[in-house]
């Protein structure tokens, strides 16, 4: 082995970072106090009543650490608390009874503890440790599993809901699948199909992932796209109409170019509007399907419309158009695409001109570059 083969190997071992802050750390301590002594507190009254051994099980401890520090975990939802640390403690009482070798009996309890929490969708890991304290303090009687052990978590489980939503925090947090956004380029079947591929135990609920992964690709937009302006993107110099531009030329101009929009432009090159497909398509009534090919000619040709000339693109243009500045940021840009339901958005330069314009197709080709970049970075 190489010498920055065994340091790479080393480094391994340092532990990461956490990323909360000292608030969340404050948080998470406090919660874990009160529900411990919430716990203990109750418990003690109890086992006095019950003529109870022992009132508290240490593996609780390690549950208010799942609870109070990550409480979206699947391993800390109240059904994997309780479940997990109550059937765990069965198992490992039945292992006492069973098995006369301590030693064996500590392996098959913790074995067996994690065969049920799978198979019961209540994983717990202090389950594991539940399990093995039934073995070693030879706890033979299955009322021990309801107490201390059950009432242990349920009383813990108590103080994680009123604590967790006192401060904030969703909890129980539902383990459903997510419900991909609009924006989201991928749906829940393919983070089902990447989950089956890690084929791996994950603590982050799907729906945390999902937004997590939303999160994250839009931090790399943000990062590749940030000093990105729309000058640096748009199409320069586009063709443009005047408002007084027959319908006939504007839909020849169109169709010869092969575009779908159109920015109307008075004398000084000013946006007055922007005349599309859509609009052209408005104008046929395209709900009634028979005979729109002639109804379009119509629209196009010779067809009277005031005073008999033929009809102008001002009489069907969108007057009301939104536009951005070269010098503004493409990041910008996303929501009005994506939700704002626009296609072509007009470019405008210091003197409020048309500058440019920019489309669906040009903002796809800027994320594409910018994603590309960031996979070479």
């Amino acid at each position: 082995m190489s010498v920055s083969t065994l340091c790479s190997w080393l480094g391994s071992f340092r532990p990461g970072r956490m990323r909360i802050n000292g608030r969340e750390r404050v948080r998470i301590v406090l919660g874990a106090l009160a529900g411990i002594l919430l716990a203990a507190w109750a418990s003690r009254a109890m086992a006095g009543s019950l003529g109870a051994a022992a009132w508290m099980v240490a593996p609780l401890g390690a549950s208010a650490v799942l609870v109070f520090a990550l409480p979206a975990s699947p391993l800390a939802q109240p059904w994997s608390v309780i479940g997990g640390n109550t059937l765990s403690a069965l198992v490992g009482i039945a292992c006492v009874n069973l098995v006369g070798d301590p030693v064996l009996a500590a392996a098959l309890a913790v074995g067996g503890a994690i065969v049920v929490m799978l198979s019961l969708r209540c994983l717990h890991p202090p389950g594991g440790a539940a399990a093995l304290t039934a073995v070693l303090a030879q706890a033979a009687d299955y009322r021990y599993a309801l107490f201390p052990v059950l009432a242990n978590s349920v009383l813990l489980i108590v103080a994680g809901l009123a604590y967790n939503s006192l401060t904030g925090r969703r909890y129980p947090h539902a383990q459903a699948k997510p419900v991909p956004g609009p924006r989201s380029r991928f749906t829940a079947a393919d983070l089902d199909a990447a989950l089956a591929h890690y084929n791996q135990v994950l603590d982050v609920s799907p729906d945390d992932l999902e937004d997590l992964l939303h999160h994250a690709e839009m931090a790399a937009y943000r990062r590749s796209l940030g000093e990105l302006r729309c000058r640096d993107i748009m199409t320069r110099t586009p063709l443009s109409a005047k408002p007084d531009m027959p319908l006939k030329d504007a839909w020849a101009l169109m169709r010869q170019h092969r575009i779908k929009a159109l920015p109307v432009i008075d004398q000084a090159r000013g946006v007055v509007g922007i005349v599309t497909v859509a609009d052209f398509m408005r104008q046929l009534e395209m709900d009634r399907p028979e005979g729109w090919g002639g109804r379009l000619r119509a629209l196009i040709g010779l067809a009277p419309g005031a005073g008999g000339r033929p009809r102008v693109i001002s009489q069907i243009m969108t007057r009301h158009v939104r536009v951005v500045s070269a010098s503004r940021y493409v990041i910008e840009l996303i929501p009005m695409f994506a939700d704002g339901g626009h296609h072509h958005i007009p470019v405008i330069d210091e003197e409020r001109t048309l500058a440019g314009i920019i489309t669906q197709t040009d903002l796809v080709k800027a994320l594409s570059r910018a994603v590309g970049a960031g996979r070479d970075a």
